[in-house]
């Protein structure tokens, strides 16, 4: 069931997160992050353009909770999501109807890759597979097994194919053939994990990646040799909280950038907070001990509002936004790890958030989903979803797609106050 604003639930979230109501901002401005489109119209932003059951009809049973997030061939004008039905699916993104479905063994929960060169798929499935399928009509090419769930997104860089599974395992494949070109594996940690595992990030010539031991590794990105000694956050969380936390994981995908100090990674420990990681050494920059149970990390950026006649324009603003089950959505100063908000989510967890004209849409595994602003997290608008959302959005233009936990496509629509670049309006 979808509802506007007419349960207790959401009636909780937005007494949590603050409403936007206070602000101002005219219809004509900018889409920025100072004065989004819907700042100025809160609780009046998000649409259903339509809602489509997905699902296999003979889905029994599955998990109770659909992850991942959506691939878009916006050219194409397709969707290609994952399901606990153990499919991925192709969809048209005008309508949602079924184009083709492939079988796997196990749940689909990562976002598949979509290359446009090739116009292949690759996606992994809980059954530890890896697999490339034909866009067009879902035909396989290639089957990869592992020995572990790969559910986080590959990475196509440097001629290979990087991803990593859930069995602390990294590997690189030639992408036409399947063929194993490297693999690194580090020893699970003893005891008790968090569900889930990080992905890869290749960033200048090196693949980042974390692992359930509370360690962060940097591998040459064609060799797959070690470029980093392990880098132990676990250890930095023994030592904040006097002893070794009950779970060491690191399952966020690292994140590159560029600050002042040089080129980073920011990482998250379950138990120890986020880190900025020097990305030539592994070397601490600077931690936030107070950020916990982070799963995903998102690095928003836009370009500042415009400036005065013939004067420069403002520097990019950055803000690392932390998505976690137990704590909730936080923004943090990238320079720094400094906080700049957080807000808590009343019931369950939240997503990593995906950019929409000057805002965070966000999925709440418990409530819906909502659009958030960037700069001071403040809660803009939201639609409730009866058995949650914990898919990530996928979004261009004004345009957004998702799937909720019941197994529903969603097409939402934002509004924007006046026409889009060329290069993104929605063609979907």
């Amino acid at each position: 069931m979808i509802g506007r604003h007419r349960s207790i639930a959401l009636g909780a979230l937005f007494a949590a997160l603050g409403t936007a109501a206070g602000c101002t901002a005219a219809l004509g401005s900018r889409a920025n992050a100072d004065a989004p489109p819907f700042l100025s119209r809160p609780n009046n932003a998000l649409g259903v353009v339509y809602s489509r059951s997905i699902l296999a009809p003979e889905r029994a049973i599955g998990e109770p909770y659909q992850p991942g997030q959506p691939e878009l061939d916006v050219r194409g004008r397709r969707i290609f999501v994952g399901s606990s039905d153990r499919g991925l699916y192709a969809l048209r993104a005008q309508d949602g109807a079924h184009l083709w479905r492939f079988e796997t063994l196990g749940f689909v929960q990562s976002r598949p890759l979509y290359d446009p060169v090739e116009n292949v798929l690759y996606f992994g499935s809980n059954d530890g597979a890896l697999y490339r399928v034909d866009a067009n009509t879902g035909a396989l090419h290639w089957r990869f097994m592992t020995n572990a769930a790969v559910s986080r997104r590959p990475v196509l860089s440097h001629g290979l194919l990087y991803f990593t599974n859930a069995n602390d395992t990294v590997l690189a494949l030639d992408p036409k053939s399947g063929a194993l070109v490297w693999q690194q594996h580090r020893t699970p940690a003893m005891g008790m994990e968090i569900a889930g595992h990080a992905g890869p990030a290749v960033y200048r010539d090196k693949v980042y990646t974390g692992f359930s031991d509370g360690t962060v590794l940097a591998f040459d990105a064609r060799t797959g040799a070690e470029r980093w000694q392990p880098v132990d956050l676990s250890a930095e969380a023994e030592q904040l909280l006097g002893e070794l936390p009950t779970y060491l994981d690191v399952n966020t995908t690292p994140v590159p950038d560029e600050i002042s100090a040089g080129s980073v990674v920011y990482v998250a420990n379950y138990a120890g907070g986020v880190f900025a990681l020097d990305s030539e050494t592994g070397t601490q920059v600077w931690q936030n001990s107070g950020v916990l149970g982070v799963s995903d990390l998102f690095l928003w950026s836009e370009p500042g509002a415009p400036g005065e006649a013939g004067k420069p324009a403002p520097e990019p603003r950055k803000v690392l936004v932390a998505s976690s089950g137990t704590t909730g959505l936080w923004g943090l100063d990238p320079e720094t790890g400094r906080e700049l908000w957080r807000r808590a989510v009343p019931y369950g967890g939240v997503s990593e958030p995906a950019p929409i004209l000057g805002a965070l849409l966000v999925s709440a595994t418990q409530l819906g989903v909502f659009l958030v602003s960037p700069l001071g997290g403040e809660l803009i608008d939201g639609i409730h979803i009866s058995g949650g959302v914990t898919m990530r959005p996928a979004a261009y233009g004004n345009r957004a797609f998702v799937v909720t936990n019941g197994g529903r496509l969603l097409a939402l629509h934002v509004p924007s106050p006046r026409p889009l670049p060329r290069e993104t309006r929605p063609a979907l």
